[in-house]
């Protein structure tokens, strides 16, 4: 009797280990077949379009020396002394803001007429050693101390003595504090998985740097590149943070659907309402440098992949919660786990749609607050095209990750309700259960 039970134990004992850590159940061969039929052309596709498009890397062009397109290089404040705003021509109130430029307010600890010329002198580059004068003024944003790292931009055309001047504040140390904090608790609580998804994170980034931006300056069309680079960024985040199974190959397929919608939908609501993606100073300067690149297409580039992330959270979270749904009732049909996985889906979708619509406009806060200065109505606001982008970047984004969500659930459901293997080994695990209640009733008799 010890002997037969043994096995049953053991099967028992799998069974629920596999409960504890979250495993997905096998299916079939049938049913790996047939996913990977539809996976194997799409990854290989994506290889294809990799190999076909990949950049040399940036192509060159000669510095404006405007905006991000300045020559620069690292210095440091060495010292700073008060002086008389008019005696070093600093009276007159300029009209942009900056490290030596006011935008309103005066600085903290500063008397009026009083400005601080600080002597920084550059620590990289063929200039270093080279000291220069910067005179900050007592109502400029960023005040200046001793000792400050700061990012220090080059002129090469200018005088001599104008060739250099501060542009900003050295902040690597401190995000590169916090980016080291935000690795330790992902590793802390996720363990092996978070390991996993930082190496995941690592990749997008690179994928993102090495052949997103630029094959897009190259002058491959952007919106091609985005999908070809999103779907790669999907493909390696989600096998290796969940594993090379079934349910996460589910949740690639419905991932891919949501992507193909989102990318249709964009594509017609930017070219109905004649986005031309050219709203600011740093697009402006990208179209100026690099006229041959669609900014209409890298706008609807940048919804596509804004939303990958937010995508692959919803289609984890439905393909997971209709796998345990089967697992906890294998006698399920796809129509019951169908309608139990849309009940938590709808949960899902009102939390995610409200957090990507506070994200776009937290981003967008500044710009709101220049047209509730200008009391304009909301149909005006709304109408603006800096504000339309939005609009449309956000709605074409929440379509896409509602839509998701029954598109996921249907086809997780169909895939573990068709299969047996599953359903198989369920029966199998249950019915030492029941053998072992008949031993106990014959004991009592």
């Amino acid at each position: 009797m010890t002997s037969l039970q043994s096995p049953p134990e053991s099967q028992d004992h799998q069974h629920g280990h596999s409960h504890s850590h979250g495993p997905a159940a096998p299916v079939s061969k049938h049913l790996r077949k047939v996913i990977a039929a539809v996976l194997i052309p799409f990854a290989t596709a994506v290889v294809v379009g990799l190999m076909v498009l990949w950049p040399g890397g940036a192509p060159a062009h000669e510095r404006t020396g405007v905006g991000f397109d300045r020559q620069t290089q690292q210095g440091k404040v060495v010292s700073v002394d008060k002086v008389d705003c008019k005696d070093v021509n600093a009276a007159q109130t300029p009209v942009t803001g900056g490290t030596t430029t006011p935008s309103g307010g005066a600085g903290a600890g500063q008397e009026p007429g009083l400005c601080e010329k600080a002597t920084v002198e550059v620590t990289t580059g063929h200039d270093k050693g080279r000291t220069f004068v910067e005179i900050v003024q007592p109502d400029a944003p960023r005040q200046l101390r001793e000792g400050q790292g700061v990012v220090v931009a080059y002129a090469p055309d200018a005088p001599h003595d104008l060739q250099y001047s501060v542009t900003d504040v050295d902040r690597k140390f401190p995000m590169a504090l916090l980016a080291g904090i935000f690795a330790l608790a992902v590793v802390v609580v996720g363990r092996m998985r978070g390991l996993m998804a930082l190496v995941a994170l690592a990749v997008s980034f690179a994928v993102l740097t090495l052949f997103i931006l630029p094959a897009i300056l190259q002058g491959s069309n952007p919106l091609l590149v985005a999908v070809i680079g999103a779907s790669a960024i999907m493909l390696i985040a989600l096998y290796m943070c969940h594993g090379l199974t079934a349910r996460t190959s589910v949740a690639v397929i419905g991932t891919l659907i949501s992507l193909l919608l989102i990318g249709l939908l964009g594509s017609l609501f930017i070219g109905w309402a004649s986005l031309t993606g050219n709203t600011d100073d740093n697009t402006g300067l990208i179209h100026g440098l690099y006229p041959h690149i669609d900014m209409s297409g890298l706008l609807l580039a940048g919804v596509i992949i804004g939303s990958l992330g937010v995508l692959d959270d919803v289609t984890v979270t439905q393909t997971s919660a209709v796998w345990e749904l089967h697992q906890a009732d294998p006698a399920m049909g796809a129509r019951k786990l169908y309608r139990a996985g849309i009940r938590i889906g709808r949960d899902h979708i009102a939390s995610v749609v409200n957090t990507l619509v506070l994200a776009y406009a937290g981003a967008a806060l500044p710009l709101l607050l220049l047209f509730s200065i200008a009391q304009s109505s909301v149909g005006a606001v709304a109408n603006s095209e800096l504000v339309a982008e939005e609009i449309v970047r956000t709605l074409v984004g929440s379509i896409g990750l509602v839509a998701s969500v029954p598109v996921t659930t249907a086809l997780a459901a169909l895939v573990v309700s068709a299969d047996r293997t599953g359903l198989g080994a369920e029966a199998g695990a249950s019915a030492p259960v029941r053998g072992g209640r008949g031993r106990r009733r014959r004991a009592r008799h």
